[in-house]
């Protein structure tokens, strides 16, 4: 459509996840008209984040340093570890202020028609932390889905058998929601998860 410059950073935004080819546009012309200072700012921030960002060495999510924050942070109990996907799950179950245990991130869930198996995931590193004998819960937080639940049911099958207690996030009706905008799926669990009130 465009030439040269533009196109290559419409081309380029295109590529990254959720950005569609107009969403890409848009972004491009923004960067366009923006202050230069902005934009070096962001191009600033990009390097930054590939230069600086790595994976800890402990539980795979984020860090700027061997370890994440949460590893490093002696408050924390070893007893639980919580398995999660990917390290945004890591922000969105710290941001409930509710779990003060360790985390696990797979990197990705099972997913045999993309061709992603176990050996794709960090699952032995999750078996060497768990054969160290501290943790005595290993929470499946997976999402909810398909990959989410084949992932969980393999990892309680390797689990099971090393006497640690392995428990699944309760899933089931939003706040506000209704319940003729459920599926069976979803409806379902929360039957199973009811709890007395």
């Amino acid at each position: 459509m465009y030439e040269g410059a533009i196109q290559d950073l419409i081309d380029e935004l295109g590529r990254l996840p959720g950005v569609g080819p107009k969403s890409a546009q848009r972004i491009a012309f923004h960067v366009l008209s923006a202050d230069p200072a902005d934009v070096n700012r962001l191009a600033g921030a990009l390097r930054k984040v590939k230069e600086l960002v790595r994976f800890c060495t402990s539980c795979y999510n984020v860090a700027e340093s061997e370890q994440c924050r949460i590893c490093r942070d002696p408050r924390r109990t070893d007893e639980v570890l919580c398995v999660v996907e990917e390290p945004k799950d890591v922000v969105a179950i710290e941001r409930t202020g509710e779990f003060r245990g360790r985390y696990h991130v797979l990197g990705g869930a099972i997913n045999p028609l993309e061709g992603i198996g176990p050996d794709n995931l960090r699952v032995r590193e999750l078996m060497a932390r768990l054969g160290g004998g501290a943790v005595r819960e290993l929470i499946l937080a997976t999402d909810p889905n398909t990959e989410g639940e084949a992932t969980a049911t393999y990892l309680a099958l390797m689990v099971k058998p090393m006497g640690i207690a392995v428990t699944r996030l309760a899933s089931g009706l939003p706040v506000g929601g209704d319940l003729e905008y459920a599926d069976e799926i979803t409806l379902g669990r929360a039957f199973e998860g009811r709890r007395a009130v």
